[in-house]
Order: C-alpha cells, then structure tokens, then sequence
C-alpha cells in the first residue's frame, strides 16, 4: 500500500500566456513557478520519500528537484516517458484561445474518450501509459521500501487528471470535471481492493501525516462511518 503524490509542475511562461506547451523542449518554470515548487518542496520536506519519478520534460524536472532539495535524504530522480505530457500534435504551440474555436475542442470537454488530436496521440492511449507506469512505479516501490512507502510522480495536468479519474473509477469522459494546478499536490493509495484517493488539487497544509508512525497500520478496507483518520495529528512529526 504505497502513497502515490501527483505533482504537477509549476507555472511556465506557457501557461501564464494561455499557449498550449505540449512537448515543446526548453518550455522552463517562471519566476511564480519556481515558488510555486519551492513551496510544493517544502510541504513534502517533512515526508520522508522513497522516490521521485518524472516526466521527461524541463518543466517537471525542475519541479521534482525543489522536491528533492527539501529532502534530509534525498533518493535519486528518475524520469519515465510515460508520464510525458499528452502529444497534442498539431495542436501543441498554438494559443487556446484560437484552439476553442476547433470544432474538436467540444468533443475535447464533453467526450474526451473520443479524441485523438490531429498528428498526436489518442486521450485514452495518454491515460492507458500514464495510469500503467504510475501504478508500476506504486509496486516497485511498495516491493522495495515496504507497504508505508510515500513516493512523488511529477507530471502535467490532463495527464493527473486521467491518473485520478482511474482511482476515482471515473469515466474518462469525466475527468474535465477535476482540477489540477501548477504545482498542486494530489495523493493516491493503492491496494489489493481499490485505489484510496486522500486529496486532490491541494495548494496548502501539513503533509506529515502522509508519513506512519512504526506500529501502524493501515487497512486496506474502507472504514464504514469514516473512520478515526491518521494516528500523526498535523504538524506532528512521526
């Protein structure tokens, strides 16, 4: 039952402007974006992390490492194409004020399960790679560091949203109802009987609890009623 964190990277000039970035090279994290992971890092300083694993692109990297520059020990960054930004194809670079007037972009809103952008990839190919390489990292690390394991994905935003709405059992046809921010934090368990989604889009607050105390254990059942929550209260260091 390892911890998933879904990081998105921190604002670029891209997003700032209303450009669709895609895969574009050398697209880097602005002056706000750059606070924005430093904060982000900060937050998760105080979680001990067994890995971070990013997407390719310069955008995330960075990120992952003001993550990992918050660390007392910090573990090696590893990058997997599957957390790669959707390729958007002939859309990528163009403004999205322009791209709302493609007739595809209604069929983008309203049934996302049904589009592949034009010269790119299909957003079911994009959740099918990124769901799979989430989940195979979630076991390799739960394998290696144990069943109490936190470890951090940092990647883009229509790529967590789809991540998520496969934990929520969502239709992908749903998933524009989630929001993801730059450098917002959302938190997946996985177990042997369903995904447990512990947060979603957060920008703010105590992560500590996300770290078990040794004695702990966690249920792989839903607590009927709810449930007494985590034994660290916040601000609570295990």
């Amino acid at each position: 039952m390892a911890t998933v964190v879904l990081l998105r990277h921190g604002r670029t000039s891209a997003n700032a402007s209303g450009t669709l970035a895609g895969r574009t090279a050398g697209v880097r994290l602005d002056p706000t974006g750059q606070d924005q992971a430093r904060r982000a890092g900060e937050r998760l300083g105080a979680v001990p992390l067994a890995a971070v694993v990013s997407s390719p692109l310069e955008r995330c990297k960075q990120t992952a490492r003001a993550v990992l520059a918050a660390q007392a020990d910090p573990p090696p960054l590893a990058t997997d194409r599957g957390l790669l930004e959707c390729d958007y194809g002939e859309w990528q670079g163009r403004s999205l004020k322009e791209l709302a007037e493609e007739p595809l972009w209604r069929t983008v809103q309203a049934q996302p399960s049904a589009v592949t952008f034009p010269g790119g990839e299909s957003m079911r190919t994009m959740q099918a790679r990124s769901v799979e390489a989430v989940r195979r990292h979630d076991a390799a690390v739960e394998a290696e560091h144990g069943p109490h394991a936190v470890w951090v994905a940092v990647s883009h935003g229509d790529v967590i949203k789809s991540v998520l709405a496969d934990a929520l059992g969502m239709h992908l046809d749903a998933f524009q109802r989630l929001h993801v921010d730059p450098a917002s934090l959302s938190v997946v368990r996985y177990t042997e009987t369903r995904p447990f989604v512990l947060a979603t889009n957060t920008h703010a607050g105590d992560l500590s609890w996300l770290a078990v105390r040794p004695g702990e254990e966690r249920s792989q059942d839903a607590a009927v009623g709810g449930g007494a929550g985590p034994q660290s209260a916040p601000g609570e260091h295990p």
